[in-house]
């Protein structure tokens, strides 16, 4: 074990304190493991915070979002985090999502499939049901408005395209980006995927309204059919 992990955060060098680090490098100059060391202020007798924080982080293959979905009860379990430890990771990360929510509910331009995906993964991409969304975009590919157009179980959703194409026109959209997410995890099209992107691309060519992408989007990960070559 390396004799770092067996000394308190005071024993170590200053640079090496998260603390003093984000003083004097900045906050992008730490892991993610010192960011929740810095929450939760000290470890156990056996592992600094650090090292706590790296044996958390471990346990949900160093995800944030697989960290997010833990409960108190589930924080609690690691030997030096009590009650009011795992509040504060807890808190931290649900700030987190809130910023990530304002964030997602600007009005951008979407430059590409990615973009797309930093909107709607916060919206969609941890829940444990099927929503279907639409980026209503104008001639500029600026989001005009997005909206949930249908809301289903674990595996499927059913997608009124009469509706969809209905509020485009209301909503002046010259092209549209549709997603949906996969609770399963898996980040690729099913057949049923598939036949309702044809559906919605045929749809749009007699509105001349341009169906531009449809992302698949899950926890880490998203598929998109333009990046795909299958539109």
């Amino acid at each position: 074990m390396n004799k770092t992990t067996n000394l308190s955060i005071k024993q170590w060098k200053q640079d090496d304190r998260p603390r003093e680090k984000m003083l004097s490098k900045g906050k992008q100059s730490l892991s993610d493991a010192e960011l929740i060391a810095i929450l939760i202020g000290s470890g156990n007798q056996q592992e600094s915070a650090v090292g706590l924080s790296k044996r958390i982080l471990a346990s949900v293959n160093n995800n944030l979002n697989e960290l997010a979905n833990l409960s108190i009860l589930d924080l609690m379990k690691f030997k030096g985090i009590g009650e009011a430890k795992a509040i504060s990771i807890i808190t931290a990360i649900a700030l987190g999502k809130r910023t990530q929510l304002e964030i997602a509910m600007i009005n951008p331009k979407i430059k590409s499939s990615k973009s797309v995906y930093n909107i709607m993964q916060p919206i969609i991409g941890n829940l444990m049901h099927e929503e279907f969304w639409v980026l209503f975009l104008n001639n500029a590919n600026k989001v005009i408005y997005k909206e949930m157009v249908s809301k289903g179980g674990i595996t499927s959703t059913l997608v009124d395209i009469r509706t969809l194409y209905k509020k485009a026109v209301v909503y002046l959209a010259t092209g549209i980006v549709v997603c949906h997410n996969h609770p399963s995890g898996k980040n690729y099209p099913s057949e049923q995927d598939i036949k309702l992107t044809k559906k919605i691309k045929k749809a749009g060519i007699t509105l001349d309204i341009k169906l531009l992408d449809h992302l698949i989007i899950t926890k880490t990960a998203y598929y998109s059919f333009a990046d795909d070559s299958k539109l």
